[in-house]
């Protein structure tokens, strides 16, 4: 087990649930219905991925650079569920096209592990 690792993803969980609270009480008043769908298309997949960032740090000693995992789903959290939380708060569409950076970063991620598993067999 890496504790570093284990730190982002319980910094990154509890972040998750913290704004999934504030979107579901703090903004339901405030943005328009498609606004708050894309709100909390952001907190699924920052929760989804911090229980990946914590697969991660738990199989860290399994793993030849769990790191670099983490790292990709760590940035790609930031920059996709970010730019759609500001998105959905602002109102700026020009996030949008920032969006699919983060996307690639988790595509990457996983890409990471799949490598992970042919250096295993």
């Amino acid at each position: 087990m890496n504790r570093g690792l284990l730190t982002l993803a319980g910094a990154f969980g509890f972040a998750a649930v913290a704004l999934g609270a504030f979107g579901a009480h703090g903004l339901r008043e405030r943005v328009s219905p498609p606004m708050l769908e894309i709100y909390r298309t952001g907190v699924l997949y920052h929760l989804v991925h911090a229980l990946v960032v914590l697969a991660v740090a738990l199989a860290a000693d399994r793993l030849r650079r769990p790191r670099l995992a983490a790292g990709l789903f760590c940035a790609g959290i930031a920059i996709f569920s970010g730019t759609l939380y500001l998105l959905a708060i602002t109102g700026r569409t020009w996030l949008g096209a920032v969006t699919p950076i983060g996307g690639v970063l988790l595509l990457a991620g996983w890409a990471a592990l799949i490598v992970e598993s042919f250096r295993r067999a």
